[in-house]
Parts: C-alpha cells; sequence; structure tokens
C-alpha cells in the first residue's frame, strides 16, 4: 500500500486546515485509515482513525470535538479536518494504515503496517 499525504501549512490559532491522504496498491474501501503526529522531541501519536466501513471512528481524546476523520473512497482518499487549531497541534502529522482487509479492531490501539510520508502542520499563537 502506498500512502501519500498532503496539506500541511502554517495556521494561526483557531484556524483550520484540511489534511489529505491518497491511498493506492490495494482496494481502498477495504481498508482502515488512522492518523498519527509526531511533535518535536516527542513519539508519535495516535489523532484518528476511521474503519474500512466508515463507522466506527476513533479519536484521540486531546482531539475530540475539533478534529473530523472522513473517507472518500471513489477517490481513494482519506480526510483530517482540523479546527479550532491550537499550538499543541504542531507537528508533522502521518496517515497510516493495518493494511488487512476489512479490519474490524480497535483503531486506536492496532498495528499499522503501512505508512506515508509525514506532512507539517504549524500553528502559530
Amino acid at each position: 500500500v502506498q500512502l501519500q499525504a498532503c496539506g500541511g501549512g502554517l495556521v494561526q490559532a483557531g484556524g483550520s486546515l484540511r489534511l489529505s491522504c491518497a491511498a493506492s496498491g490495494r482496494t481502498f474501501s477495504r481498508l482502515d485509515l488512522g492518523w498519527f503526529r509526531q511533535a518535536p522531541g516527542k513519539e508519535r501519536a495516535f489523532v484518528a482513525a476511521i474503519s474500512w466501513s466508515g463507522a466506527p471512528k476513533f479519536y484521540a481524546d486531546s482531539v475530540k470535538g475539533r478534529f473530523t476523520i472522513s473517507r472518500d473512497n471513489p477517490k481513494n482518499t482519506v480526510y483530517l479536518q482540523m479546527n479550532s487549531l491550537k499550538p499543541e497541534d504542531t507537528a508533522v502529522y502521518y496517515c497510516a494504515t493495518s493494511g488487512t482487509a476489512f479490519y474490524a479492531g480497535d483503531l486506536s490501539r492496532s498495528e499499522y503496517n503501512y505508512w506515508g510520508q509525514g506532512t507539517l502542520v504549524t500553528v502559530s499563537s
């Protein structure tokens, strides 16, 4: 599976960004997709995930109510809409998938085997 993330940039606190991740190499509609982030000096952390069927969705507590994950199967793309951004959201954001068709586990705790390159999000105060 190949994953290509984009959409990062510089935004002021309180602003919004939408990240996109295009996938290829496997049947997209059968795959779970997740977003992770790694802030400077910190470990990579789970942000959000969506199952192959579109539900359920999983969110880290720190982004609940502000971020929304969605998918567009005809476009082989998963999105992360980020609203009310805070400086602490600054990080490199990565998309990933387990690569297992019809995976039905807890995506906040799953093993992700395929990763895209990161896209940098910088939130200024």
